[in-house]
């Protein structure tokens, strides 16, 4: 057969369908044509649905040692595996048991039609601020991260407390000028201060992602030389989760009033917490909900942004503009997504946590997008008494220090479209129900 004529065959066969279709659709009445086409978009949104639930992603549980951690003791020695404090198991237990449709009658002072919040409480906080670091490979780049983290939490929070009966570590505490005064007083809730025990100090949170080099050598090294025993904890995760996974795992955990994820490589400029800290607190709803993250959209333009290669920047750009169209309306405004240095105040974390799924790049997103579409929280007057709903968690934007460091772990082109893709496939389970708020 000619060639000429295998093109033409080619070219005729969609022709031909196409003609043979209009004849069908000719012949056939409008009501039918409705009806098949209807039953053609209900099986196309059916096999979405159905593909959505095999690809997306699905997080495991928790292994048994991975809610244990190790640390150091005043002699120098590693401890045993400990309890890992956990405020969203009993969180989560709460929940379940108080989920019944009588569950208002908690909350004698919210009229009838008023949403309420969560049923679950979240433990009180035993420090002021927790710090979750996720490490997979970071022996070489973890030390100067940790040397600027723990100068300027020593000076700004102090050590924790000494208390026989808190669990706190035992150490002398540190002078430090404390957590700057919030900016709204009315929407701290006091009575942290009128307990026996006020959160001090702060915590780290090492979240070793299965690293294969010497990050928990170099780890416990470093908490022997600062006397970080039981301040610094290093938890293990059998087999690696991702930074998404590992930043989820470490916040089910924290123990803090605020608590701060940042990236093992010291990018961001950790002196800029109070930054957050006060932007949260500009922020935060009548129930302490905010949520404050680094931004870097402040440096486009600037020597460390127009050094990154062509390429770089234009998958960059070309991610927000996908990340615009993909996101709800909030989500869609925040012009630096990705910053690995962001804050959540304790009482936020129970609207986002336990609903997290994704655990690779673009965990970010979901959790913004959670706290976009967090339930509505009451808005009470001085008196105690409602006058409105305030809708969804804030989230404050914070421009803040930044520079490129080497050793990235993202292969740029590869990551970016897997990120593009992960994005597309987030946005799909939430719109269509495959992820949803609800208990597991």
């Amino acid at each position: 057969m000619a060639p000429s004529s295998t093109i033409s065959n080619i070219v005729g066969a969609p022709l031909q369908l196409v003609w043979f279709l209009y004849d069908v659709a000719a012949e056939t009445s409008t009501p039918t044509l409705f009806l098949i086409f209807v039953s053609l978009v209900g099986l196309a949104f059916g096999l979405i649905y159905i593909v959505l639930h095999i690809v997306a992603p699905k997080p495991r549980l928790p292994y048994p040692s991975e809610k244990t951690y190790i640390t150091t003791n005043p002699d120098g020695t590693i401890s045993k595996p400990r309890p890992l404090p956990c405020w969203y198991d009993r969180w989560h237990a709460e929940s379940r048991l108080k989920e019944q449709p009588s569950s208002t009658a908690s909350y004698p002072t919210i009229p009838a039609g008023f949403p309420v919040p969560d049923f679950g409480t979240v433990e009180p906080a035993e420090v002021e601020i927790s710090v979750v670091i996720p490490a997979y490979n970071e022996a070489d780049r973890l030390i100067p991260t940790l040397e600027e983290m723990v100068a300027y939490l020593d000076e700004n929070f102090g050590r924790p407390v000494t208390s026989s009966t808190s669990g706190i570590s035992s150490r002398p505490t540190s002078k430090g000028t404390g957590t700057p005064k919030p900016h709204r007083n009315v929407f701290k809730d006091a009575s942290a201060h009128k307990r026996q025990h006020p959160p001090s100090g702060y915590e780290i949170l090492l979240i070793n992602d299965g690293s294969t080099d010497r990050t928990v050598d170099v780890a416990l090294d470093f908490s022997r030389q600062h006397n970080l025993h039981d301040i610094l904890r290093i938890v293990t995760l059998e087999k690696n989760r991702g930074k998404g996974g590992g930043v989820t795992h470490g916040l089910r955990h924290v123990r803090g009033e605020y608590a701060v994820f940042a990236d093992a490589d010291g990018a961001s400029r950790f002196g800029d917490l109070g930054k957050l800290i006060e932007g949260c607190e500009d922020v935060v709803d009548g129930s302490n909900r905010g949520v404050a993250i680094g931004s870097r959209a402040h440096l486009v333009g600037s020597e460390a942004v127009v050094k990154r290669s062509a390429i770089r920047n234009f998958l960059m750009r070309s991610f927000h503009f996908v990340l615009m169209i993909l996101t709800p309306p909030a989500t869609s405004r925040i012009r630096d997504t990705q910053c690995g240095f962001k804050l959540f105040s304790r009482a936020a974390l129970p609207h986002i946590v336990p609903y997290m799924h994704t655990e690779g790049w673009i965990f970010d997103i979901e959790m913004l997008m959670l706290a976009e579409s967090a339930p509505a929280t009451p808005v009470l007057a001085s008196d105690g008494s409602v006058i409105g709903t305030s809708y969804g968690i804030k989230v404050a934007e914070v421009p803040i220090g930044w520079h490129e460091v080497d050793g990235s772990k993202m292969n740029l082109v590869k990551d970016s479209v897997k990120m593009a893709l992960g994005l597309a496939v987030l946005r799909a389970s939430w719109m269509l129900g495959v992820y949803r708020r609800r208990l597991a």
